[in-house]
């Protein structure tokens, strides 16, 4: 069996294996994303030596869009259940995994994320949250939404160790859109594609309006989750919290992205609907939730900070939040342009890369009009 410690793990950002924390075992083991059990037990046998192999029980979960996912366990009520995540097929075009790793590391530091078990050559194996992953009914239900913000906030304290960080968003749409120009130029000539997707000419102007626009909106620069839909939460009710999983996206970016792009996300994704879209009195609810916990837990991490919340402080943060839930919509369009040609998941990725561009354009004028308070 060959086996290592991830470099990646070692070097989590001030979490250096060397320094006693320790490093996550990576095994040379390939699952086949088309027929994930066998890999997925072969994985078992190492991580949990003491389990019958006749025994281990499986589940493939089939929401995700990006990966494939399976539980092991023993215990009926999955207590005990190891999950196995396989990368989908090119998703290395636009996951940064040594990236991943290091902030599923950082994100666990601060109880955030799960236990990481070990990475295999095409994947992680990792701890399961029990609770119930939500839906857009769920994230709009105040005692849930007050959690959610909550730990929003939770993830954006998390210090920055003194670096400054640049904001991911400019540098990942740069990306979607070179391997758009370099890999779907065949489809591009396609009529049909012409018609529903915009031109390259037309993508790379609103690039260029929304970095420019956006980058005046003075919205700090924190550790966001950068994929917050309802699935990617897991409410336990015994507990009283939520937790985020799925931290492929994670990066430092704009406070106001990770809010607007999880407001996006009350829409869904199998069955987009945007007429549920957060009304503005939700929308400020969430918002004051939000701004007492980053307060609060700011004041902690640094000393420092005020708790009280002004009108000013709130109107603000909503104008930033609708105003980068246009970056959302861009970014999210391109990127399923892409899994259209390379993922072998059983999702529609092109309908949603039309559905994200028409909102895009859709809101554009709507949001553009919102005013920052003086």
């Amino acid at each position: 069996m060959e086996e290592k410690l991830s470099a990646a793990a070692a070097a989590a950002a001030g979490l250096p294996g060397r320094r006693g924390q320790p490093a996550v075992r990576c095994l040379g083991i390939a699952v086949d994303e088309d027929n994930v059990r066998p890999g997925a037990l072969r994985l078992i046998r190492e991580l949990r030596p003491q389990w019958a192999p006749e025994r281990v029980k499986t589940k493939l979960f089939t929401d995700g869009i990006t990966n494939k996912l399976m539980a092991c366990y023993m215990d009926e009520g999955m207590a005990d259940a190891v999950l196995v995540r396989v990368y989908g097929r090119k998703t290395e075009l636009f996951v940064d995994r040594e990236n991943e790793l290091k902030n599923f590391q950082v994100l666990r530091a601060h109880g955030c994320a799960p236990n990481l078990y070990c990475t295999f050559q095409n994947g992680l194996c990792y701890e399961f949250m029990q609770g119930m992953a939500l839906e857009p009914e769920h994230v709009r239900q105040p005692q849930i939404f007050r959690l959610i913000a909550w730990e929003m906030a939770k993830m954006h304290a998390i210090h920055a160790n003194g670096s400054l960080p640049k904001p991911s968003l400019w540098h990942k749409i740069h990306k979607y859109l070179t391997i758009m120009k370099t890999d779907l130029i065949t489809k591009a000539s396609n009529p049909r594609f012409r018609q529903e997707v915009p031109s390259l000419e037309v993508l790379e102007q609103e690039v260029a309006w929304l970095k420019e626009s956006l980058s005046q909106l003075g919205s700090p620069i924190v550790l966001c989750h950068n994929d917050l839909l309802c699935k990617n939460i897991i409410y336990n009710e015994t507990e009283g919290h939520v937790r985020f999983i799925d931290y492929e996206y994670a990066g430092y970016n704009y406070q106001a992205f990770d809010i607007g792009n999880h407001f996006n996300e009350f829409a869904g994704v199998n069955e987009v609907d945007y007429s549920l879209y957060p009304s503005r009195d939700t929308q400020l609810q969430w918002l004051r939730h939000y701004l007492q916990a980053y307060k609060q837990l700011s004041r902690e991490n640094q000393g420092s900070g005020g708790g009280v919340i002004s009108d000013q402080e709130l109107e603000t943060l909503y104008v930033q939040a609708n105003q980068f839930a246009l970056a959302s919509h861009f970014l999210w369009a391109c990127w399923a342009l892409i899994q259209d040609k390379y993922s072998t998941i059983d999702f529609n990725f092109f309908r949603y890369a039309r559905l994200r561009f028409k909102q895009y354009f859709k809101a554009k004028s709507v949001v553009t009009a919102l005013e920052m308070p003086k």
